[in-house]
């Protein structure tokens, strides 16, 4: 005789009312997040100094670097897909983390024992670096969880654990503010790289402790780890190959193409009114800094809040949609008052709105797509067509601010884009159902 339910049993955890998390998913989804915070962290205790250095030769010379930045990310692309070919899971990301880190290492050398080497170049140089380091190490973070997480997990977790990372982006400022005077701007390349092998620790327990993605929910649930000698193998060249032959990866590229158009020109605008209050180096990196921390506390306030409720009951077409339509409202609001104000308000909800919400959505897109695409496929995308839409949207301001036009040229610009942007972001919504495992269930 079965013997009956009892209420506790029944009755469902505060954790799962509260966040849509079940018990067994506890471990995986604190493990991910703090490899989020880590890899947040890392990149926040340098951004500050990779955009006040970029500024030491004027706004314009930054359009030119945004061009270098995405022919590196073009050439690296073929060496990361090579290594995805011959390396196991574990050791590609290793060897992708472990650079990053012995490259910070080498600038840290470089600043202490010859400091007369650095100068505007290699400013330059740092610029474009950081710019590539950022966007693969959180391209092979969500890369792994695409891969180790299912579509209904993606859509219930991948908010929850998007929190980790912002609390690593509100984290990094204010450590940078606390050690940059008694260790030195240079230690803080060592202290970033120690959060980046921290990361990389945290990528070998989650995938030990999660369980492997599968076709439904029962099975990854009960599925064990991963046969870690296995290779993904392919060409070097597959990824690039496949978002020109799937109409749904060419519509992800499409997607990130106008979201990275429209935040460049944000960005632009950004560094455009900080230059005109800020003179020296020291207080743009401070202001620069002040932003990045506040806008990450709008970020955080708005994850723990809606972001996942959105995203389980308006589903991830609408939470795609809700950033273009937001950047459209917040340039029409900043074309009318034009205050350094109405700019930070307009970058805290344009961040808020694609870290809380269209992150963790566009991430649970690839949770459909198969292996060799969730590494090779995303690389592509998430570095080279990210980077391309940060040049058209760099030339297309700096041509708008040339004619005269300014910040209503930039309005009249940045509307329609959002209204095809949006179109796009409800047809990837349905493309994804169509494709979800869960939906023939």
């Amino acid at each position: 005789m079965t013997r009956p339910a009892t209420p506790d049993a029944r009755r469902p955890h505060a954790l799962q009312t509260l966040f849509n998390l079940r018990r067994e998913e506890i471990g995986p989804v604190l493990i991910a997040a703090l490899f989020f915070f880590c890899v947040l962290t890392a990149l926040m205790l340098l951004r500050p100094a990779r955009d006040a250095l970029g500024m030491e030769r004027g706004i314009e010379s930054i359009r030119w670097l945004f061009i270098g930045t995405a022919l590196v990310t073009l050439a690296v692309n073929p060496l990361f897909g090579w290594l995805v070919s011959r390396l196991r899971r574990l050791q590609f990301i290793s060897a992708t983390y472990g650079f990053f880190v012995l490259s910070l290492a080498g600038l840290w050398g470089l600043l202490i024992f010859a400091p007369g080497a650095i100068g505007e170049r290699s400013g330059q140089v740092f610029f474009v670096w950081f710019s590539v380091f950022n966007l693969f190490v959180t391209m092979v973070f969500w890369a792994l969880l695409a891969d180790r997480f299912t579509s209904d997990q993606g859509k219930r977790l991948f908010a929850l654990i998007s929190v980790g990372g912002t609390l690593g982006a509100i984290f990094g400022p204010w450590l940078t503010s606390q050690l940059a005077e008694p260790l030195g701007t240079p230690s803080l390349l060592l202290v970033a790289g120690g959060f980046l092998l921290l990361a990389l620790a945290m990528a070998w327990l989650l995938v030990h402790v999660a369980p492997d993605r599968a076709g439904t929910d029962a099975s990854a649930a009960t599925a064990g780890p991963a046969d870690e000698s296995e290779r993904i193998g392919g060409s070097a060249w597959a990824g690039l190959r496949a978002v020109f032959r799937s109409p749904y990866l060419t519509g992800i590229a499409g997607y990130i193409l106008l979201m990275t158009v429209v935040a460049t020109f944000v960005y632009f605008t950004r560094l455009q009114m900080v230059a005109q209050v800020a003179d020296d180096m020291d207080a743009r990196a401070a202001l620069l800094g002040s932003i990045d921390m506040w806008t990450q506390v709008a970020v955080l306030v708005l994850q723990l809040t809606l972001t996942g409720k959105i995203i389980q009951r308006f589903g991830l077409g609408v939470a795609l949609a809700i950033l273009p339509v937001a950047t459209a409202l917040g340039f029409i609001g900043l074309a009318i008052y034009g205050s350094f104000v109405v700019l930070v308000l307009l970058e805290a909800t344009n961040r808020a709105v694609q870290r809380g919400i269209t992150r963790p959505a566009r991430e649970a897109l690839f949770t459909v797509v198969g292996r060799e695409e969730k590494y090779k496929a995303k690389a592509f995308v998430d570095t080279f067509v990210y980077r391309a839409g940060d040049v058209a949207g760099a030339q297309t301001e700096g041509a708008l601010g040339r004619l005269g036009l300014a910040m209503g040229g930039l309005v009249s610009v940045v509307v329609p884009l959002a209204l095809v942007w949006a179109a796009l972001a409800l047809w990837l919504g349905r493309a994804q159902a169509r494709r979800s495992p869960d939906r023939a269930r």
